[in-house]
């Protein structure tokens, strides 16, 4: 049986039904899967959103702080090291993972990256450490791309695509449906009510942190456009952050703007199953595919500064980039949804788009790229 072991220098909470449900697949093709994480760093450690697996190998990290940065090594346990294939985040300042890379000149073990092809929010994306990061990227035996945009980036820097695994990273969306599922239509009017919405109201949401990459001076400003068009328009902010105070004081003068802080579940959902479109002009990442889920349209902005999984977005169908302005932006959404046909069009294709991106695909992507490069 071929042996496996994944690297994560710690173990988020979401991602350990992935790895339960990898070990299950790896298994069913002969390959025995090991999981090796450390825990947070001190400054990370304040976000308390670590996981824990029984069967998981757990080490201590190592940690030095420099500057804003934290570099890390992570113990290889001696047990493991015979492992065929190696699977490592693609972080620079991961040092545990140079003496893997270097140890491919000798060994036969295999080592492979998953990651994102380059910082997608890097304030010098042509400073040293992407040059650096680009300069590693053919430096492993497999990839185990994030999304399409990732593949783009590895063969146009002449990596071989047949070495590729594209995951189409997501998260446990079976959950999140079921969590929607159990609003009844007239739990959502309820709740709308209860905001102060108009029952046939067009709401749009807006999920995630509060922080500048995510452009909330601007979907403030294109929310004042659409009010100036749709007088009953909501606007529904779920989520926390260091931007709290300054949405506070734009909320305090705009009653339709519901503030509701961080909501999780089945709480989550209820404020989701409200909305018609998804207002994120700024930094797009995995919550796409809760939108899609909800059959919410996720409009966004050519210019912010996106995770890999914008690639999801096809514009015109599931969602639509926009110009940054104001006006531009506002003017986008009020062609969606003053558009009945339109607006439903594009719902039934996010949520026909959310069966796509499960957490179940991902794993037997993710199974079916170790199986080729383990015996590749």
């Amino acid at each position: 049986m071929k042996k496996v072991v994944l690297f994560q220098y710690r173990l988020l909470h979401y991602r350990t039904k992935l790895f339960e449900l990898l070990r299950s697949a790896c298994a069913s093709r002969g390959v025995q899967l090991e999981l090796v994480h450390g825990q947070a760093s001190r400054r990370e450690s304040v976000k308390k959103d670590e996981g824990s697996l029984p069967w998981a190998q757990k080490v201590t990290n190592i940690f030095w702080e420099v500057g804003s940065r934290d570099l890390v090594w992570q113990p290889f346990p001696s047990k493991l090291k015979d492992a065929d294939l190696v699977v490592v985040m693609q972080e620079n300042r991961i040092l545990s993972n140079y003496p893997l890379l270097i140890s491919r000149l000798w060994s036969a073990r295999k080592v492979a990256y998953w990651g994102h092809g380059k910082n997608f929010q890097s304030d010098a994306p042509t400073g040293l450490r992407e040059q650096w990061k680009n300069f590693l990227l053919r430096r492993v035996d497999w990839w185990f791309a994030y999304t399409g945009m990732t593949v783009d980036i590895l063969t146009k820097a002449g990596y071989p695509a047949a070495q590729i695994t594209c995951l189409d990273n997501a998260i446990d969306t079976s959950s999140f449906k079921a969590d929607l599922a159990s609003w009844s239509a007239d739990d959502v009017l309820a709740a709308k009510s209860q905001l102060g919405i108009d029952a046939d109201a067009a709401v749009g949401v807006f999920c995630g942190s509060l922080y500048p990459d995510k452009k909330l001076d601007l979907l403030v400003a294109s929310a004042d456009v659409i009010r100036q068009h749709m007088p009953n328009f909501a606007l529904v902010v779920i989520g926390d952050g260091p931007s709290m105070p300054e949405m506070k004081a734009a909320a305090a003068t705009r009653p339709w703007m519901h503030l509701l802080g961080v909501r999780k579940g089945r709480e989550k959902a209820l404020y989701f199953r409200m909305g018609d479109v998804m207002l994120n002009p700024g930094l797009v990442g995995l919550h796409i595919v809760d939108a899609f889920c909800a059959g919410m349209v996720m409009m966004t902005t050519r210019t912010a500064r996106h995770s890999p999984e914008v690639a999801y977005l096809r514009d015109g169908e599931n969602g639509v980039y926009s110009d940054d302005t104001p006006q531009a932006y506002g003017q986008a959404v009020l062609d969606v949804i003053q558009n009945t046909g339109r607006l439903a069009r594009m719902k039934a294709s996010a949520l026909a788009d959310s069966e796509h991106y499960t957490l179940e695909n991902m794993v037997q992507r993710f199974a079916d790229g170790i199986e080729a490069a383990v015996h590749g």
